[in-house]
């Protein structure tokens, strides 16, 4: 078909994912003439001759054409790009030639998978919406996400829950975290949980005296408050403990470990499918 310079032009937007790259580079383009009167006809997910050669025939019906690509798969590509010059239809390859140089440069092979970037984009997004479910459910501010988290971490004042908490929302946990004092009674939404779902974090009475009494000299204030005492902190852990009995959730002794060693251990414990 002879192609009409004076008609708005078609653009297809071929791709064996959804596509999104080739259009974004193709309005990127089309700014530049300050014209808005293109069409642009995205088509995803061609991942074989056959649907190429549709294209192409498509293509060959429309007036003032031209195809962009961004084909992963090399056969495809290869078809596609020959099928349009022989048709001499105008085609740019934005993936093929950029993955050449980079193949070159780096001396490896591209793992050739349709659609990876956007694999990554969504495990991005899985930590971003973990991480804000971390901060939203952080010591306990609202007990209606504890039936919503992946992990449910409990414990006294000082035992790592937060910084756990926010580790494990970077490898796309939803964890909410929960503090037991004596006075005050934990949410009957906590022992509705499944056991497997809840951490009790523990820790040696002696550790704990030595942690709390930093935290008060941090905060510059005096180190004979209640919170650091060795009855309080006995009271706690004892009534923590049989917070935990009652559940029967799984126990990590906390005393003398990193926050990244006891996440590992949490997430063992999930990948073990105990969780």
């Amino acid at each position: 078909m002879v192609r009409d310079k004076n008609s708005h032009p078609t653009v297809f937007a071929v791709s064996d994912s959804i596509g999104e790259t080739a259009e974004l580079v193709i309005r990127a383009a089309m700014v530049q003439f300050n014209s808005e009167n293109a069409y642009i006809r995205r088509i995803p997910y061609v991942t074989n001759k056959e649907y190429v050669d549709d294209i192409i025939e498509e293509a060959k019906n429309t007036a003032n054409c031209a195809i962009i690509c961004t084909i992963i798969l090399p056969e495809v590509r290869e078809h596609l790009v020959n099928s349009a010059r022989q048709s001499n239809i105008p085609i740019v390859d934005l993936m093929g030639p950029m993955m050449d140089v980079f193949s070159n440069m780096m001396e490896i092979k591209p793992h050739l998978q349709p659609g990876l970037v956007h694999r990554i984009d969504e495990d991005y997004f899985k930590k971003i919406e973990a991480i804000e479910f971390a901060v939203q459910y952080d010591d306990g501010k609202d007990p209606r996400g504890l039936s919503q988290a992946d992990v449910v971490l409990i414990g006294v004042s000082r035992t790592s829950k937060t910084p756990l908490a926010m580790f494990l929302a970077h490898k796309r946990l939803k964890v909410a975290n929960l503090r037991l004092v004596p006075e005050v009674a934990p949410p009957e939404e906590l022992f509705k949980l499944p056991p497997k779902t809840v951490i009790g974090l523990t820790i040696s009475p002696d550790k704990l005296f030595d942690i709390r009494q930093e935290r008060l000299k941090a905060l510059g204030l005096g180190t004979e408050a209640n919170y650091a005492k060795r009855s309080r902190i006995l009271e706690e852990i004892e009534y923590a403990d049989k917070i935990m009995e009652r559940i029967g959730c799984i126990k990590i002794d906390v005393s003398n470990k990193a926050v990244e060693e006891i996440a590992s251990e949490i997430l063992e414990i999930t990948k073990k499918g105990e969780m």
